[in-house]
């Protein structure tokens, strides 16, 4: 069990390096009301969560350490419900109501196709 802590703690810390620095580098380059950041890695995050579950599933791609490792650990702490949250909030407190309906629709319509698409692809390839 300590094995598997570490295994997905490892991949928690990556998934949350990766996520800060690519959220910033989005935001810093869109700005913009919408949160950008979030929105993109949340949806990459998607896309990646589809595929590793895709690959395991496929049976000798990826063994259940390798699979939590990226899914709950890498996935797990590279999106962000959370910060999700909290800037629909932001959104709504300061009366951005079209982009709150926009990025709350987008995120978890884009966020289920792009995990289907993920996991699609493992089974094209």
């Amino acid at each position: 069990m300590f094995r598997l802590i570490l295994i997905v703690g490892f991949g928690g810390f990556l998934g949350t390096v990766a996520r800060f620095l690519s959220s910033r580098y989005i935001q810093n380059h869109f700005l913009s009301a919408f949160p950008y950041g979030t929105f993109l890695v949340n949806i990459l995050g998607c896309f990646l969560i589809g595929l590793f579950y895709g690959m395991s599933e496929k049976g000798n791609l990826m063994n259940s350490d390798w699979r939590m490792f990226f899914t709950v650990g890498f996935c797990g702490g590279f999106t962000t419900f959370s910060t999700f949250a909290n800037e629909n909030m932001s959104l709504l407190r300061d009366g951005n109501f079209f982009f709150f309906a926009l990025y709350t629709s987008l995120s978890v319509f884009l966020g289920l196709l792009a995990t289907y698409i993920g996991n699609l692809l493992t089974k094209i390839f």
